[in-house]
C-alpha cells in the first residue's frame, strides 16, 4: 500500500528552496510561447534572465519549464512574477497533494500526472505545477515529456481556438491533457485486471491474490490523487463568485466545470473497478474453498471405502484360538471375495447418489 512518507526538512530559513523529487539529474530548460490570434513567437532554451525581454504582456505568454533541479531558475521566475515564496516551495516539494491557491493576484495550481510504468504493475507519478498571473502562464514539469506536444502543435498551426483565447483557456487545455493520463492509467489497469480475473478462473495460485492486492493499491492511489483534484476544481466556483483579479475569464469557467465532471466520472469508474476487484478476490477464495472441499470429499470417500474392509481385516486379525474360518480351506479366498463385493457395492451406491 502506498503511504505518504514524512520527510523531515533541514533547519534552514523559510526562503530556502529544495527540489524533493526523484529526477535529480534533469537539466532545467525553459521554453516560451508568445502568441495571439494574429502572431506567434516561439523561443527554445531561453535564458531565465532574458524572459522579461521576450514576454509581451499584450499577448498570451506560456513559459514551460522542464526540470526543477536548478532552484536558482525557479527563484528568478518567482522574482519576475513577484509570487510568494511558499508557492515556489510547493512547486519543488513533490510530496504535496494536489491543491489550488489564489493569493494576491496569482493563481497557483499543482497536479499529479499518473501513467502506467512499462513492464510492471507500478504507476509513474510526476508533479506538474502552474502559475497564472497577468496574462502569463508558467508550467513546471519535473522532466521533459510529451504530455503537451499536441497543444504546442495546436498553437503553432493555429488549430482550434487556443490562440483566440487567453492563457486561462490554455490552463484548461493543459489540465485536460494531464487528466487524459488518468484515463490511460485506468484503462491500462482495467486490461490487466480483466486478464487477472480470467487467470483466477483457471488457477488458485497465491501469486494471483498478490496481484489483485497490488491493483487494489493502484486504484486507491488513483482515487487519492483524483479526490483533491476534484475538490480543487470545485473550489474554482468560489473564485468565479469572487473573481477579484480576473485570473480566469467569466466565459471560461464552464471549461473548468467540465474538468470537475471528468473527475466525478473517473471516481465512479474507480469505484466500479474496485468492486470488480472485490469480486475477483471473492471468486479466488471461493475457488480455493471449492478445491479444498473437493480434496476433502475425495479423501472422505476413499476413507469410507476402506472402513468396512479395515473392520473385516481387524476381526480376522484377532488371535482367538477358536475361529472356524481360519481352518477352512477356502476361507481366505471367500473373505477376499466378500471384501471385493462389498467395495463394488459401495462404489455403485456412492455413484448412484452422486457423492463423487
Amino acid at each position: 500500500m502506498r503511504k505518504i512518507k514524512y520527510k523531515k526538512g533541514r533547519k534552514v530559513q523559510p526562503t530556502f528552496l529544495e527540489y524533493t523529487g526523484i529526477h535529480k539529474y534533469t537539466q532545467t530548460e525553459i521554453q516560451l510561447f508568445v502568441y495571439n490570434d494574429d502572431d506567434l513567437a516561439e523561443f527554445n532554451e531561453v535564458d531565465v534572465n532574458e524572459i522579461e525581454k521576450h514576454v509581451d504582456l499584450y499577448k498570451s505568454n506560456w513559459i514551460n519549464v522542464h526540470g526543477l533541479n536548478d532552484t536558482n531558475v525557479i527563484q528568478k521566475i518567482g522574482d519576475y512574477l513577484k509570487v510568494d515564496q511558499f508557492m515556489l516551495a510547493d512547486i519543488l516539494n513533490t510530496t504535496k497533494r494536489t491543491k489550488l491557491d489564489e493569493y494576491h493576484d496569482t493563481l497557483f495550481f499543482n497536479i499529479k500526472s499518473l501513467l502506467p510504468a512499462e513492464g510492471s504493475n507500478n504507476i509513474n507519478v510526476e508533479q506538474i505545477s502552474f502559475l497564472l498571473k497577468n496574462g502569463i502562464l508558467v508550467s513546471f514539469q519535473e522532466k521533459r515529456s510529451d504530455f503537451f506536444m499536441h497543444l504546442r502543435e495546436r498553437i503553432r498551426t493555429h488549430s482550434g481556438i487556443v490562440r483566440e483565447k487567453k492563457v486561462d483557456y490554455l490552463l484548461f487545455l493543459l489540465l485536460d491533457a494531464i487528466m487524459e493520463n488518468f484515463y490511460i492509467t485506468i484503462e491500462n489497469e482495467e486490461d490487466k485486471v480483466e486478464e487477472l480475473i480470467n487467470l483466477t478462473k483457471q488457477s488458485t495460485n497465491l501469486s494471483l491474490l498478490e496481484q489483485i492486492e497490488k491493483h487494489r493499491d493502484n486504484y486507491n492511489f488513483l482515487k487519492r490523487s483524483i479526490i483533491p483534484l476534484r475538490d480543487s476544481l470545485y473550489s474554482i466556483k468560489s473564485i468565479k463568485d469572487d473573481n477579484v483579479f480576473g485570473a480566469i475569464e467569466d466565459n471560461n469557467f464552464t471549461f473548468f466545470e467540465r474538468l470537475h465532471q471528468k473527475c466525478l466520472e473517473l471516481l465512479d469508474q474507480i469505484e466500479y473497478d474496485l468492486t470488480t476487484l472485490d469480486s475477483a478476490s471473492n471468486f479466488f477464495f471461493s475457488s480455493q474453498s471449492h478445491k479444498m472441499n473437493e480434496v476433502m470429499k475425495t479423501l472422505t470417500v476413499v476413507s469410507v471405502f476402506f472402513m468396512p474392509l479395515t473392520f473385516i481385516v481387524g476381526v480376522y486379525g484377532m488371535n482367538f484360538k477358536y475361529m472356524p474360518e481360519l481352518e477352512w480351506r477356502y476361507g481366505y479366498f471367500v473373505i477376499l471375495g466378500v471384501m471385493l463385493l462389498l467395495l463394488l457395492v459401495m462404489i455403485y451406491y456412492f455413484k448412484k447418489k452422486r457423492w463423487y
